[in-house]
């Protein structure tokens, strides 16, 4: 026995225990333990759970075939180091026993690696470092234990995040990243599937409860939910293990909405759910997201009862991949070295079928081992391996040093920062004394109708990128499994966004559609986003906006074309009008209408059917400003030229003399025109100045139009324009409605009355009918309104005439004239004034001469100004009109005897 004054109180004290503890065990150890060993220069423990449980009474049961192929890994990396010669004369041995899956049995069995178990002196090397064991709870308390002597160990499996705290556990490293990472590359998983709604079971341990916690801590940022989390016991001999599993089997089947499990249990936990499980006809077809724990494990699925076909699909986590060749050929080599498992219990009794209960032969003994083989235990036992010789090479080779004395804790603080290298990439252990290789995911499907495939790869994970990557190849295979699947306690399709409900998860929201005008592309969007104003529209829950169309009244509109057609039927019409009136400038009938005034009549109707054209096509600034004023402007001339006839009328027939003296003074044709154009001029200029007409791109009106139009900016002064037409036209119609039953033949008041009637009825129903309708036919509707006004005074005022002088020659003369304006002033009226003159029968006798009162006067008379108009002008004591225009001549009218 070692002298321990040395030490600390402390240390007696836990050493003293172990002894206690050592010597309790001493009997079992004899009796029961079974080892592998190889001598060695410096040793290498090995903590395998090569039993992956104990019954009740302690006896470990349940051999892994697995297991056994992992320690012979190491046996293989230790045998490769001492074959290369890398270290020099210096040789590894080891000395490997089994954890059995039970903290208990773990640490018991590896009381043999630490110094304080040797009371007799010791003949063997120290172990120097350990390698195991796979599980994280094994690997907790036996690392706390082999600290006490400093002796490190290097886990090929145990992730729990809860090693990494160097404080707690100084003594620990690991091949492998720790579950932090796996928790946040099945996030990925889960995120990459858009599944949010998922279940969890996982074994009640450190490894699960950390992994639990690592996975709901990321779930948080990217809102993704658990429906239910169960957690087994972590021991297959616990008594509650049955109701547990019971538990989770209930919560999986009644979830329906729940297609997602993440497990984080053991392999032999996972069988027993799935035996449990698949019963049920709601427990089947889920996809079964595995943690490295499990997820290359064959032992998890009884395939003498259930395929693959009934769980659904299963991917899991697993750790980094390495070269399994150079291992296979060793375990197909075995036979040629019998003295390999010579001290090797565990091979000896697989091989003699104590250990498998099997009397197969040893090729299928071999074959049943390279088919356990782990891909990722080849990788990360062999670097646990290389890490600990290139330890060697830094103390031992690199410098001088003393095996002998050569110390656990020494070794410890080397092995922490050395560099090793595997297939020629370099490695280390990071500040936390983890290695951060990454993951591979890997697919279960089948080889062949009876063998299931679990080491499949169709991804890997990047550790310090934090990003999945799938390979091209295997992608399509494996979302045509994966993508069709939905797990989502809520699901919002385009065109809706989700609503939280109070008090319920962040996964679990109301959907409402999107309003007008905003749209959802993607399922379960936070917001509705809103469309590209004003170009874009959508109705309510739309997935996308549609560009709205772009509408003008165009060209090739069929209503346009036939407005445009009676616009240009106007204008030949007015032409023609005008050509027949300067053919017949010097007959009654045109001499009647004031030529000159009905020519420029004539010119405002041509400009009014013109404005037509500019009230269609695509609207811009210009036309838009042109069209009101050019219409407002040549029609006001219009109605000008017609209120000059309608004063000419009033004042041939005026009864009064004093009367008739006052209107001739204001019968200014040439004063009044311009007087009135100047009112309408005014008002254009104060709203062109002000606010001008502008094209404009109306998006309101209409949801899927973008209306081209002309917007008139500002309505009063459109309105003040119309109300000084109208104002013109009431006036006309008031003058040319006393005159309308003068001589039949050449009477203009009653069609001017008959006109402005059009005219005035027209446009007061344009009002409502123009504020009312929307869209581009409201520029139809003003070229109709105006197309009727023009057309009201080309029928009325120039139409009747044109009949006249084309139809009527024969009463198109000057004798028929003074026949009608005498019948008309003589005989129409048979209430006549009792004082008519006596004289005028006595007068009749005279020759060449017109009738005359006594004053001296004749009775009708002739004024004959050669450039102007002639009338017809009674006695002023006759009761009937004083003035009767018809217009310019070029000679005097002789009057007709009787």
């Amino acid at each position: 026995m070692r002298d321990f004054s040395s030490t600390s109180p402390h240390m007696r004290r836990s050493k003293n225990f172990l002894t206690q503890v050592s010597c309790s065990v001493d009997l079992f150890c004899s009796e029961a333990l079974q080892e592998a060993k190889s001598p060695g220069d410096i040793i290498i423990g090995g903590l395998f759970p090569i039993h992956e449980s104990v019954d009740d009474k302690g006896h470990c049961n349940r051999f892994s075939v697995a297991r056994l192929a992992q320690s012979l890994m190491m046996v293989h990396a230790i045998e490769e180091i001492n074959q290369s010669g890398e270290l020099g004369n210096i040789t590894l041995g080891y000395h490997i026993v089994d954890s059995c899956g039970d903290i208990t049995t773990a640490l018991s069995n590896t009381l043999p690696f630490m110094k304080i178990n040797d009371r007799k002196q010791q003949l063997t090397p120290p172990v120097m470092a350990v390698v195991g064991d796979y599980y994280s709870e094994i690997s907790v308390a036996v690392t706390r234990q082999l600290n006490l002597e400093k002796i490190p160990e290097i886990s090929y499996g145990s992730t729990s995040g809860f090693l990494s705290d160097k404080t707690r556990f100084p003594s620990f490293l690991r091949t492998v990243p720790e579950d932090d990472h796996q928790a946040h590359a099945i996030i990925e998983i889960l995120k990459d599937h858009n599944w949010n709604w998922v279940g969890i079971v996982a074994t009640d341990g450190e490894y699960g409860r950390y992994a639990v916690e690592r996975l709901r801590h990321h779930a948080e940022h990217h809102d993704i939910c658990f429906a239910y989390i169960k957690f087994l016991p972590e021991f297959l001999v616990d008594n509650n293990l049955k109701d547990s599993i019971n538990e989770a089997v209930n919560s999986i089947t009644e979830n329906t909405n729940v297609s997602v499990i993440v497990s984080f249990t053991k392999p032999n936990h996972m069988m027993y759910i799935f035996d449990n499980v698949l019963q049920h006809h709601r427990g089947r077809n889920k996809v079964w997201i595995a943690s490295d724990t499990w997820s290359q494990s064959i032992n998890c699925l009884d395939t003498t009862r259930w395929n693959l076909k009934d769980v659904g699909t299963i991917f899991g986590i697993t750790l980094k991949s390495g070269n399994a060749s150079r291992f296979q050929q060793f375990l197909r080599n075995l036979d040629k070295r019998p003295d390999l498992y010579k001290n090797n219990s565990f091979l000896s009794d697989f091989l003699n079928g104590t250990l498998s209960g099997s009397n197969t032969t040893f090729d299928t003994k071999i074959n049943q081992l390279i088919n356990m083989i782990y891909p990722y235990a080849v990788f990360s036992i062999e670097l646990a391996i290389k890490a600990i010789a290139e330890t060697v090479k830094d103390l031992c080779i690199n410098q001088e040093c003393d095996i002998a004395t050569l110390q656990p804790e020494k070794f410890r603080d080397a092995l922490k920062t050395a560099n090793f290298y595997l297939d020629g990439k370099k490695y280390s252990f990071d500040k936390n004394c983890n290695l951060n290789s990454g993951y591979d995911i890997v697919l279960w499907r089948y080889n062949s109708p009876n063998t299931l495939d679990m080491n499949y790869q169709i991804g890997h994970y990047d550790i310090e990128q934090e990003s999945m990557t799938f390979i091209r190849s295997e992608i399509n295979s494996f979302y045509h499994q994966t993508k069709k699947v939905s797990s989502r306690c809520s699901t919002c399709y385009p065109g809706q966004w989700k609503v939280r409900k109070a008090g319920q998860p962040v996964c679990c929201y109301e959907c409402k559609n999107c309003p007008v005008n905003y749209y959802s592309a993607e399922k379960d969007a936070s917001i509705c986003l809103a469309c590209e104003s004003p170009t874009h529209y959508s109705f309510e829950g739309s997935q996308n906006c549609t560009k709205k169309r772009i509408d003008f009244l165009e060209w090739d509109d069929v209503y346009h074309i036939v407005l445009l057609a009676f616009a240009g039927l106007g204008v030949l019409l007015t032409l023609v009008v005008a050509i027949i009136f300067l053919a017949r400038w010097n007959t009654p009938a045109v001499r009647s209408s004031v030529g000159p005034i009905a020519i420029l009549l004539l010119l405002s109707l041509l400009s009014t059917f013109g404005s037509v054209v500019l009230f269609g096509g695509q609207p811009k600034d210009w036309q838009c400003k042109a069209r009101q004023v050019l219409f407002g402007l040549s029609f006001t001339l219009s109605v000008s030229c017609i209120l000059v006839k309608s004063f000419k009328i009033i004042l041939a027939f005026e009864f009064d003399p004093v009367t008739k003296d006052l209107l001739a003074k204001l019968y200014k044709p040439y004063l009044i025109i311009p007087l009135c154009m100047a009112g309408q001029v005014l008002i254009c200029t104060v709203w062109l100045a002000y606010k001008p007409p502008v094209s404009q791109v109306d998006s309101i009106s209409f949801a899927k139009i973008l209306l081209l139009k002309c917007d008139e900016n500002l309505f009063p002064a459109f309105g003040a324009m119309l109300a000084y037409i109208g104002f013109l036209a009431i006036i006309c119609f008031i003058l040319a409605f006393k005159g309308r039953k003068l001589p039949e033949y050449y009477n203009d008041a009653k069609f001017i009355t008959f006109s402005m009637l059009i005219y005035l009825i027209t446009w007061i129903i344009f009002g409502p009918v123009y504020v009312n309708v929307t869209g581009k036919y409201n520029s139809a509707i003003e070229m109709a309104v105006i197309l009727i006004s023009a057309y009201s005074v080309l029928f009325c005022l120039f139409f009747t005439k044109c009949y006249i002088i084309l139809f009527k020659q024969e009463e198109n003369t000057e004798r028929v004239f003074r026949n009608n304006v005498k019948n008309f002033s003589m005989g129409k009226d048979k209430n006549l004034d009792k004082n008519y003159p006596k004289c005028v029968h006595a007068e009749r006798a005279h020759s060449g001469s017109a009738p005359s009162c006594p004053c001296g006067r004749p009775l009708i008379e002739t004024n004959q100004a050669c450039d102007g108009p002639m009338a017809v002008t009674p006695h002023p004591s006759h009761p009937r009109p004083n003035h009767l225009l018809i217009g310019p001549r070029g000679a005097p009218l002789p009057l007709a005897r009787k």
